[in-house]
């Protein structure tokens, strides 16, 4: 009884289509429900950007928004991620194709020459076979789901990809803006260190002809010189940075990036929309890159149902149609011999093969793929982790730039107000021109400083939209 009860199980399994996949059950989170420090974002608002936001809609100025389209058009990282995807997709195509027969034609000619000493009638002679087969070899009949189970998993990898290419194009977009703003902040930077060095020529000038006629010191002189020369260091700098920034713009963008497209300065670039960070199981399971690693979880899940399925029979079926002469070509005019009346041929072969004993490779197999699985499960899990850290880190940076700013330019406007009384003093005769020295130099210093705070809240808007998931 224990033989028909198997087969009747046999054919329960290939008629409702099991497999031996284990029921699939997504990981808990292993982060808190809430963000650990919650941050009220200056710049938050109902209906803000969130992950979902396309990022045609969260950056709103027109030449970052070229660009961007320009490295996603050109740029050669996001291009293989792209061919990876179709890649996947016809693994994926070949290994449901297995769930199907092939079928085929054979066409065969056999001659045999029979020696004299083996022949009835003592002669030698030469026989010839002609056959034409339509059928299919070797289809193996999935009865336990080893075949649905590979499909499966192959189609999780698909998925996989299709979403680590999201993750590409998020990383991309981020990385052009990053790219982008910074070139506007060297550039901003370049202008004002520009501005700078014209106006300490200017007064170098006017002390070398005070000087000259008696009034001003040879110390006052040098010291403006070296303040000339500081100022033109810093601006050799800047503008080394901009060839730098330019080329890796260029090269994020897989082609030149057009002059109209570049940022004159920072304080000209459009603000991106404000950000609502939302709860972190809303933005965290949304990543693609989580998505991935969830994809490829499953994936590692179905190897299971294929190992799992390793240690039942396999059964496969070959069967052919077709013909068999030991003439071919057309017989005074009529149908030829090899498709005529009285040829016809047929063959049904099936096959089971039930493995009894492997030396433990079924076991160590399965074995194997549970393991895979639970790198599979740790490797999703620390993906959360990840991510919640990265939000985590730019909500807490994102609350204290805004006072970083804001006291930046307090510290900007009393700097300038210091060199412009210097300036008063020393031309009144009460100081020396040492003091309008250093107030030069600590409000040129503290003017760079701000547009670097400002770039590094433009920075941090791009990469909170990025790990909050970013929009396709």
């Amino acid at each position: 009884m224990r033989p028909r009860r198997v087969g009747l199980a046999a054919a329960a399994l290939a008629l409702g289509g099991c497999t031996m996949i284990p029921k699939y059950d997504r990981p808990a989170m292993p982060v808190p429900p809430s963000w650990a420090q919650p941050v009220a974002l200056p710049d938050a608002a109902p209906g803000g950007a969130t992950a979902a936001t396309r990022w045609q809609e969260f950056f709103t100025d027109r030449r970052l928004v070229g660009v961007i389209e320009l490295a996603l058009a050109n740029n050669r990282d996001l291009r293989i991620a792209t061919l990876n995807v179709e890649r996947t997709q016809a693994l994926y195509r070949i290994q449901r194709s297995f769930l199907y027969p092939t079928v085929g034609v054979l066409a065969s000619v056999e001659r045999t020459r029979t020696p004299e000493g083996s022949s009835f009638n003592g002669q030698a002679t030469t026989t010839a076979q002609y056959s034409v087969d339509l059928g299919f070899t070797g289809w193996e009949l999935d009865f336990f789901g080893r075949l649905r189970s590979l499909k499966a998993s192959a189609l999780q990898q698909y998925l996989a990809s299709g979403e680590a290419r999201r993750a590409a194009q998020v990383s991309l977009v981020a990385s052009v803006a990053s790219a982008w703003l910074a070139l506007a902040a060297d550039s901003e930077g370049q202008t004002l260190a520009q501005a700078t060095l014209d106006a300490q020529q200017a007064v170098f000038g006017l002390l070398q002809r005070s000087r000259d006629a008696g009034i001003a010191s040879e110390l006052d002189v040098r010291q403006a010189q070296t303040q000339v020369e500081t100022a033109r260091v810093a601006l050799a700098a800047l503008k080394g940075q901009i060839a730098a920034d330019r080329d890796g713009l260029d090269v994020l963008a897989g082609t030149p990036v057009p002059p109209d497209l570049l940022p004159p300065a920072l304080s000209t670039v459009q603000e991106t929309r404000p950000l609502s960070p939302g709860l972190p199981s809303e933005v965290l399971l949304t990543r693609p890159d989580i998505l991935a690693a969830e994809h490829r979880l499953l994936s590692a899940n179905a190897d299971i149902g294929a190992a799992r399925a390793a240690f039942f029979p396999r059964i496969s079926l070959t069967a052919a149609l077709g013909t068999m002469s030991g003439e071919l070509g057309i017989l005074g005019g009529k149908a030829s011999a090899l498709f005529g009346s009285g040829t016809g041929t047929w063959t049904l072969a099936p096959q089971i093969a039930a493995p009894i004993w492997t030396g433990g490779y079924n076991r160590a197999n399965l074995q194997a793929t549970r393991v895979e699985r639970q790198i599979a499960v740790a490797t999703y899990e620390k993906a959360i982790q990840q991510a919640f850290a990265e939000v985590s880190d730019g909500l807490a940076l994102r609350g204290t730039l805004l006072e970083q700013r804001q006291a930046q330019e307090a510290l900007v406007t009393a700097l300038d107000e210091t060199y412009r009384l210097s300036q008063a003093r020393y031309k009144a005769g009460i100081d020396s021109y040492l003091a309008v020295l250093v107030a030069q130099r600590a409000l040129f210093a503290g003017q760079l400083s701000l547009i670097g705070v400002r770039l590094s809240e433009q920075v941090n808007l791009v990469t909170l939209y990025k790990v909050l998931g970013g929009g396709a």
